[in-house]
């Protein structure tokens, strides 16, 4: 088994809301998993040969487990559906290391998080950190009804005086009103990081509503992908350490075009998102679709998503 991947066991199944249900991954030897910091995730590698990617909720400093939760969504690509319908307790599965694309600043003196349905999942593991260290902090949760919000439970339980940390909304129960996202912007400390996990139409009015703010105070997590790979095709992607030339057909990706090849690269989401599949850039310009990189680091042309990503130069030469 390569080094990047490890087998765990499904130690326990639960629900935690409607058509969510929570997965606590352990080692099949009774060992420690290696450590993850607030906002990780993991790729875990399903028996169908898909590569899908869940936030760890648990606390960081626990080294004998994992948790995640996967929410049996009936517009997703499949992995949700798979894993809800045959995981079961006491199945042993292969997934990544941890990986963090939405870390945590730690030392802010006040953290506003934002969480939309199943973007809970890495805000829940933020806050228990963020309650350890004692740092001030506050969630706006979101979801259709309170019996589809995950987790209430564990948040309620947190200590016995953190209900005014909570600001829940619940769109589908009266009064019926949509989270304000521009009203908690606004009235937001000048000096907050704000945080914000959720369906891409919110995560596009969130990224608005704080174009204003210092970047570095901003931080965002996508689940999928805002638009479409680039799949025109009809470049030449040249790899720097083989010299292999690697035509990408209309209706390819590159890393369509790469696996074809017999090509062996990392990649999880295939959206773009996760970043598992980032490549440095040796020659050329890339179009990139991704939702990983900064605007400044998509500028920059220094690497690529290879799975959504494309080229605008007739060649591209990669560090591969």
């Amino acid at each position: 088994m390569p080094d990047s991947v490890v087998p765990v066991r499904v130690k326990r199944i639960s629900l935690e809301a409607e058509n969510i249900n929570s997965y606590e991954l352990i080692s099949p030897n009774g060992g420690d998993l290696a450590p993850f910091t607030a906002g990780s995730h993991i790729d875990l590698h399903l028996p169908n040969g898909m590569i899908r990617s869940y936030s760890l909720v648990n606390e960081q400093n626990e080294r004998n487990r994992y948790i995640i939760a996967v929410n049996n969504d009936a517009a997703s690509r499949g992995g949700s559906k798979l894993i809800h319908e045959t995981m079961r307790v006491g199945d042993v599965i292969t997934i990544s290391h941890p990986r963090n694309n939405f870390a945590l600043q730690e030392d802010a003196d006040h953290s506003i998080l934002i969480a939309g349905g199943i973007g809970i999942t890495p805000l829940l593991s933020m806050i228990r950190r963020l309650e350890a260290l004692g740092r001030s902090w506050e969630l706006f949760y979101t979801a259709r009804t309170r019996l589809t919000a995950a987790f209430l439970d564990d948040l309620e339980n947190l200590r016995p005086d953190v209900h005014p940390n909570l600001h829940l909304n619940f769109d589908g129960e009266p009064p019926a009103q949509m989270l304000d996202l521009s009203a908690i912007v606004k009235a937001a400390r000048p000096d907050a990081h704000l945080y914000c996990c959720g369906p891409v139409p919110m995560l596009e009015a969130f990224e608005a509503a704080t174009a204003d703010r210092p970047p570095g105070h901003v931080h965002v997590e996508y689940f999928k992908a805002r638009e479409k790979p680039v799949t025109e095709g009809g470049f030449e992607v040249k790899l720097a350490r083989s010299e292999r030339a690697i035509a990408v057909r209309a209706g390819q990706t590159i890393l369509d075009a790469l696996l074809e090849a017999g090509i062996s690269v990392n990649y999880a989401c295939a959206e773009g998102v996760c970043g598992t599949c980032e490549t440095r850039v040796v020659e050329g310009v890339p179009d990139h679709r991704d939702l990983f990189l900064s605007k400044e680091e998509q500028e920059a042309n220094k690497t690529i998503m290879i799975c959504c990503s494309g080229s605008k130069s007739p060649r591209l030469i990669l560090d591969i």
